[in-house]
């Protein structure tokens, strides 16, 4: 089984081509705001090198977010798109997961923070269980202080990771009983979201291409503004 997966959450741009649950190729972008110009690019790029062919792809999997609301659209709308012109299903998976997913060998509380712009990010904890990681609660936004505060609270070993841990750093920095992952670990991993969408593809928990919704913890800035217009 062969599966396209797309993560356009963060200002990475990353793409891979699995099969049977392992990646075979990936390409990682950083561009700010251009995912629009490097998504299909990066996709076609990988599919040619690979010699893997969009028409053999049996789900297309895809990183719902929470992130930027520009990088999403890009990402959802591509996904969807692929999956209706080859009648195949889709997989999404929240972006945190797949930033969570790799660390699952650590004996640490994996906390993922990623950037939310306007001195906000958002975050969600992982337990490291058997075979992978177990999400304790909800996903939230919060000031990176309300989030120091609330794990400093309850004083448990913690491992932070994220590009929103980067962005903050001087806040982050002040939590006790914390260690940093590097910043290779910090953006979603396209590779991680072929493992977990071919899992969930195998157990037929998937949907159609106009079924899926973008994780949005916010409204969007042109929302906002728009309120504050008065319009």
């Amino acid at each position: 089984m062969q599966l396209l997966a797309i993560d356009t959450a963060t200002p990475r741009v990353g793409v891979a081509l699995g099969r049977d649950g392992r990646a075979v190729g990936e390409v990682a972008l950083i561009g700010e705001r251009r995912h629009a110009e490097q998504l299909v690019p990066a996709i076609e790029y990988l599919c040619r090198e690979a010699g893997i062919g969009l028409r053999s792809l049996a789900a297309v999997a895809v990183g719902l977010g929470p992130g930027l609301f520009t990088g999403l659209r890009v990402g959802i709308t591509t996904a969807r798109t692929i999956a209706q012109a080859l009648s195949i299903p889709v997989v999404g998976v929240p972006s945190l997961d797949l930033v969570a997913y790799p660390l699952r060998h650590t004996d640490r509380l994996v906390v993922v923070v990623a950037d939310a712009r306007r001195h906000e990010v958002f975050y969600a904890a992982y337990r490291p269980v058997p075979g992978g990681v177990q999400r304790e609660g909800d996903y939230a936004i919060a000031t990176p202080a309300a989030v120091v505060s609330d794990f400093d609270a309850r004083g448990e070993e913690v491992l932070l990771v994220g590009d929103g841990v980067l962005a903050h750093w001087d806040v982050f920095l002040t939590l006790e009983r914390a260690e940093r992952a590097g910043p290779g670990a910090a953006y979603p991993s396209a590779a991680a979201l072929i493992e977990l969408a071919t899992a969930r593809v195998e157990r037929e928990e998937f949907c159609a291409p106009a079924d899926l919704e973008p994780l949005y913890l916010r409204r969007s800035d042109a929302e906002i503004e728009w309120d504050r217009l008065g319009r």
